[in-house]
């Protein structure tokens, strides 16, 4: 996720990382190419002149224009409900973890281990992380928990689901060995129950894409509106038809690259969600809030860029 300060305006024109330029620029070339070859026949296609009025382009553009609007609002959407979940899984974790520490003690002897809770809430962030971006999430397991643990995880499609059942038998655990009461244990399996909705709105986000139609339809529109653009402007504006023509497909473009882009909130295209810095931060506040040793954490945060 890229996170700049937008103070510069004359920097903002040229910024090239996190911009979706780098991904456009190949079909602009092409576009431009196009737009100087039909302003040297003067709009004419193998001595056939082809006549449009820009007035159709304008209605054509204003319906487009509309269009694109409503597929940017439901891409966001989508990344703002994925980033309030995040946000929701950082304060349940640490709500989950200050009632453990707060109402539950160590107790060796008996096997109550509040570091366990910490490292099976560490492993749950971790794991959803990897199973939004379907990725391994055994390293992180393994650096997690314990062998035990890893092995029953090592065949588990959904990790995190099970991760919330083995957090649920600590807890119980805790309850029947006279460790908490039973109004506490409710009070804390509360939590536990917020962080099993929050993997089932995010595999809801991950699972269902916009309707494809919608990318089908918007995609051919935009395309086939930038390469007749330079037809209905040659008779015009001249020599600046394919300055024109390539500065309005860039804007078209672009917005539909960015729906493609923010549509799917959990990749790791620059401008997705920073899910692993968010992992981090729930691993770095846990072990704080827990009193234990905060290793040295991979920074994944840089001046720039957040992944």
């Amino acid at each position: 996720m890229i996170i700049r300060e937008r103070k510069n305006w004359w920097r903002m024109l040229f910024i090239w990382q996190g911009s979706v330029l780098p991904k456009i620029m190949p079909r602009l070339i092409i576009l431009a190419i196009f737009s100087i070859i039909i302003y040297l026949f003067h709009g004419s296609l193998f001595s056939y002149k082809v006549t449009l009025n820009p007035t159709a382009f304008t209605l054509i553009g204003v319906a487009l224009a509309i269009f694109l609007g409503f597929c940017n609002t439901a891409a966001y959407d989508r990344y703002w409900e994925g980033r309030k979940l995040w946000g929701a899984l950082v304060n349940d974790t640490r709500s989950f973890i200050r009632q453990v520490m707060t109402y539950v003690k160590d107790h060796p002897n008996e096997g109550i281990h509040t570091q366990d809770a910490v490292n099976l809430t560490i492993a749950y962030t971790y794991a959803l992380n990897h199973q939004l971006r379907n990725t391994d999430a055994m390293p992180e397991m393994k650096r997690l928990l314990t062998d035990t643990y890893c092995n029953q995880l090592e065949q588990i499609r959904f990790k995190p689901v099970l991760l919330l059942k083995y957090l649920g038998d600590w807890v119980n655990a805790a309850e029947k060995k006279g460790k908490i009461d039973t109004i506490t244990k409710m009070g804390i399996d509360q939590n536990l129950d917020k962080l099993s909705e929050i993997v089932g709105g995010c595999e809801r986000i991950a699972n269902t894409p916009i309707p494809f139609p919608y990318h089908v339809l918007l995609h051919r529109t935009v395309y086939i509106y930038c390469f007749l653009l330079p037809f209905g402007l040659v008779d015009t504006i001249g020599w600046m038809t394919p300055i024109m023509v390539t500065f309005i497909g860039y804007t078209f473009m672009a917005l539909d690259a960015i729906v493609d882009e923010i549509a799917e909130p959990f990749g790791t295209e620059p401008n997705d969600l920073a899910l692993n810095s968010l992992c981090e931060t729930v691993e770095y506040s846990l072990r704080e809030m827990a009193g234990l040793e905060v290793a040295e954490l991979t920074k994944k945060e840089k001046k720039y860029a957040l992944n």
